[in-house]
């Protein structure tokens, strides 16, 4: 099952997203999944085919700032969590998608997770791979450093930066050639540097946490969290508070698995998330 990319413009911003259609004609809810911080659309390779054949149609875009989505300037957009939400709005709603599920991942899922609390007629259900989801949670000083003043501007100009947090984040080596993906849009312009910088000193992350906190605790709709327990970042106790307070929540833990559980854990993933999004259009 291939994956097929794709650009399309929502007002002035151009999304690039990957795809993986189902062969014939399925009535299941489509899933979109949604990247995290110094990553790309790309995380989801292996999880996309595998949606696709079991006749889900699958879309994961990069957010606007990283990847080969488009790349503006702060004073073109804002990079807070409530510009991503507007833009992502934007862009399901250019793909005429009503309802789907959602798949988050990462100190960006959280915005996933905002965006599903102020839109919860789209949201089927949720999965969410190690991302804040506590009060508790705080970003770790590897990515706090990437928004300090000036230096800051040195260390997100650099691609190994990429590198060194997709593998320390996953506590695993990745594949060259997934790693030349993964950098080209830092070797390409330093909008891509900027972007991440904006992200980071706009992530407003307590503000985010005090609304996924006391939003979810009235939500509806079935949550699979699957976390990985090597996560250097975010720690299981903080799945295990969020499951502890909210209903028709699933939590499998991932011995072996980093924060970026996707990369090296796909086919451990994909037993309980297959399943879980089969949901169909009704």
């Amino acid at each position: 099952m291939s994956v097929k990319e794709h650009k399309i413009k929502v007002d002035s911003l151009e999304w690039f997203y990957r795809e993986a259609e189902p062969i014939g004609q399925s009535d299941l809810l489509p899933v979109i999944l949604l990247h995290g911080i110094v990553s790309q659309s790309y995380s989801w390779r292996n999880i996309l085919p595998a949606l696709a054949s079991q006749g889900t149609r699958a879309i994961a875009p990069d957010w606007i700032g990283y990847g080969f989505s488009s790349m503006p300037e702060k004073r073109d957009f804002a990079y807070t969590p409530d510009a991503f939400i507007t833009a992502l709005a934007g862009f399901i709603q250019t793909l005429k998608i009503e309802k789907f599920s959602l798949v988050v991942q990462g100190f960006l899922g959280s915005v996933g997770l905002q965006y599903a609390l102020r839109h919860p007629e789209q949201i089927a259900n949720i999965v969410i791979l190690n991302a804040p989801i506590s009060t508790a949670a705080k970003l770790p000083w590897k990515i706090q450093q990437m928004g300090l003043p000036l230096a800051g501007e040195i260390i997100t100009q650099d691609p190994l930066l990429v590198d060194r947090t997709l593998e320390g984040g996953s506590r695993y080596r990745i594949e060259d050639q997934d790693l030349d993906v993964y950098r080209r849009p830092f070797l390409k312009t330093s909008a891509a540097g900027r972007g991440l910088l904006s992200t980071i000193r706009n992530l407003q992350l307590p503000q985010a946490m005090a609304e996924i906190e006391s939003g979810f605790q009235k939500w509806q709709q079935p949550i699979l969290i699957s976390w990985g327990m090597i996560d250097p970042w975010l720690s299981i106790e903080i799945a295990q508070k969020f499951s502890d307070s909210v209903s028709n929540v699933e939590l499998i833990k991932l011995n072996n698995a980093g924060h970026y559980s996707q990369e090296h854990y796909h086919k451990e993933i994909l037993e309980d998330l297959l399943p879980f999004v089969r949901c169909v259009n009704k």
